[in-house]
């Protein structure tokens, strides 16, 4: 069994790059090479500056006994990423989209949220990571740093105009430099590799719980599980069975290479830690120390120098891919499209505000503790990604014959099961913290974390058992919404009685008018002409208004209706005096109540939009009719 394609459903994720790599090479190195290149995206994630915070700490604080962490986040990455690639190229959807049309609208809204609040912690890793790295390169205050990393913003941009392909380059490109770096600082460290070995061996307890949750949260990205089921579909990937199994399986060996890549990378920050500082009983509160200390412990400033640029290449490739994410989480959840460079901007301004107030009112020192706990509310939102893509990947509804085999599911559900107790673990002891420093705020501190705990434990229950209460709505008469077998059933023909076309005086009018004919002769309809004069005089005296522009714009429209009369269209002009099209526009549907709206594009964009505006966006979302956009003919 085959699930049916599910575009005609609604829209792609990522429309602009959708389907734009081939994969239809013959030869099995050209065809790994064409599906390679998402998974390295999201091992960006896996390395990013709130890895570098955490395995530091992890090092310093315990040596190599904290490896086994890392062994285990990166099997729990491989197997939840799998899942979500997997979700991306069999059902055609990204774990948003799957959750706004699976789940009710409120627990949609939390759901984005929740996921916002991580990939805001995460941008906020990248800020402090990036300024870090400056500092320690070129001496910038940590402030300074902060603020610059703002303009990474146009940085991105720049390289998404050049497609998908291009970004992979960029990343890899990257990517390649940290692991350069770090190969570097393991053969000048010279650790001992029998001690390692016992750093597998699990151990936990209530010291190093902290920093466990910090490194898990740190290592499998929450929005990560988004992004994957995205950028998958940027393969061209056919509908049958064989083509989509393929697809998982060359995906799973980009996700098994990359992911162990990012391995490899934390494994080498921790075991530098653990053997330059944790042997010498050095403790590490911020990584500019760390940074610091590797010359003179180590003999080369070549230690150092590679530390910095890692730390910048690793802050720059994160920001590629966190910035592809909160486009998907925006999109999928809200089924909202927002400018990338707007998106961008609201995302990096709720991290630097915090980070910039941080650094100005605590301290330099204060960034590293930021950083872990930026780690922490990456972990805590874990749950809410990894819970919903079990049950859409072991759904056969959703599936089909890809749908989870009873051991997959297992080892997912025991991923999850994990991970929601060394939450609820750290929970309960960070409350029971802000409680006993709560003062005489105590009873306020308490209502409060009982009230978010509540909602919070309330979502995870529902979530959890979504599918059972699905189910047992079915036997109770309450059956889900289903779509129609096909899209001509999905409405009725569309019928136009009263069709309004705004007129400005350019060539487009007469492709408008022209659309605008060819509808009214088919359904009979009565086309609303209406001009603008936004003179100043117009603008003055309203209709009382007579210059030789109001005339001239008489006559034009005089002269139109009368064409469109001679043909047998039956049409009625209207002229308004303002200032503002936008509203005449909106106020003329209001008193017509039109069925249909013509309007022809502009032609300009960028820098035109703002000098001359935008009136088919700023109308569009004022009214609740279909509107037609023409665009003239290119010359």
């Amino acid at each position: 069994m085959s699930p049916p394609h599910p575009l005609a459903a609604g829209t792609r994720s990522l429309a602009e790059v959708h389907s734009s790599v081939g994969t239809t090479h013959v030869g099995i190195w050209r065809r790994m090479f064409a599906f390679a290149g998402p998974a390295y995206l999201v091992s960006v994630g896996y390395m990013d500056p709130g890895n570098w915070a955490t395995d530091l700490e992890g090092g310093a604080k315990f040596g190599y006994r904290l490896l086994w962490v890392l062994v285990m986040s990166n099997a729990m990455a491989v197997l939840l990423q799998t899942l979500s690639a997997r979700l991306g190229i069999v059902a055609g959807r990204d774990l948003a989209q799957a959750c706004r049309e699976t789940y009710p609208r409120p627990v949609t809204y939390a759901l984005w949220g929740l996921c916002e609040i991580a990939i805001a912690a995460c941008d906020l890793a990248e800020v402090l990571g990036a300024a870090i790295a400056l500092n320690l390169l070129f001496h910038l205050p940590l402030l300074m740093g902060v603020i610059v990393t703002a303009a990474d913003t146009l940085l991105v941009l720049w390289f998404q105009r050049y497609g998908i392909r291009t970004t992979e380059a960029i990343v890899l490109a990257l990517i390649s430099v940290i692991a350069g770096c770090f190969c570097i600082e393991i053969f000048l460290a010279k650790p001992n590799f029998h001690e390692m070995a016992t750093g597998l061996v699990p151990r936990l307890n209530a010291t190093n719980l902290y920093i466990v949750i910090a490194i898990l949260g740190a290592t499998v990205m929450p929005h990560n599980l988004y992004l994957h089921s995205a950028l998958v579909q940027t393969r061209h990937i056919g509908l049958s069975q064989i083509a989509k199994r393929v697809a998982c399986r060359y995906n799973f060996i980009d996700s098994l290479v990359a992911l162990n890549g990012a391995l490899l990378v934390n494994a080498a920050i921790l075991v530098v830690a653990g053997t330059v500082f944790f042997k010498r009983g050095i403790v590490v509160t911020e990584i500019q120390q760390a940074s610091m200390l590797l010359t003179p412990l180590l003999g080369y400033s070549a230690a150092s120098a590679a530390f910095a640029i890692a730390l910048l290449c690793s802050g720059q490739s994160a920001t590629l891919t966190g910035t592809l994410a909160g486009q998907i989480v925006m999109e999928g959840f809200l089924n909202f499209r927002m400018r990338p460079w707007l998106r961008r901007l609201v995302t990096r301004s709720l991290a630097i505000v915090p980070a910039a107030l941080t650094i100005y009112f605590a301290g330099d020192a204060s960034t590293y503790h930021l950083l872990l706990l930026s780690q922490v509310v990456l972990s805590m939102q874990l749950p809410f990604a990894v819970i919903p893509l079990i049950h859409f990947t072991s759904d056969r509804r959703r599936m089909g014959d890809f749908a989870n085999q009873l051991w997959v599911t297992i080892l997912a559900w025991i991923t999850a099961a994990i991970i929601v107790s060394l939450n609820v673990w750290l929970v309960t002891q960070a409350v029971a913290g802000w409680v006993a420093a709560a003062g005489s705020y105590r009873p306020f501190v308490i209502l409060l974390l009982a009230v978010a705990g509540t909602l919070l434990a309330a979502l995870v229950l529902w979530i959890s058992f979504e599918p059972l209460l699905a189910r047992w709505g079915v036997r109770f008469g309450r059956a889900p919404i289903t779509l129609p077998a096909t899209a001509a059933a999905a409405a009725e023909a569309p019928a136009y009685h009263r069709i309004l076309v705004p007129l400005d005086h350019t060539a487009l009018d007469r492709q408008a008018i022209a659309h605008a004919a060819a509808m009214a002769r088919m359904h009979h309809a009565k086309l609303y002409l209406l001009h603008v004069e936004e003179g100043v005089t117009s603008q003055v005296y309203g209709s009382l208004s007579s210059t030789a522009e109001v005339e001239a714009g008489e006559k034009y429209l005089d002269e139109i209706v009368a064409s469109l009369r001679a043909e047998g269209i039956d049409v009625e002009p209207m002229v308004a005096h303002s200032s503002n099209p936008n509203r005449e526009i909106i106020r003329a549907a209001s008193e017509i109540q039109p069925d249909l709206l013509i309007m022809g594009a502009h032609g300009h964009g960028g820098l035109k939009d703002l000098i001359f505006g935008t009136t088919i966006n700023s109308v569009r979302h004022k009214l609740r009719i279909p509107l037609l956009v023409v665009r003239g003919l290119p010359k």
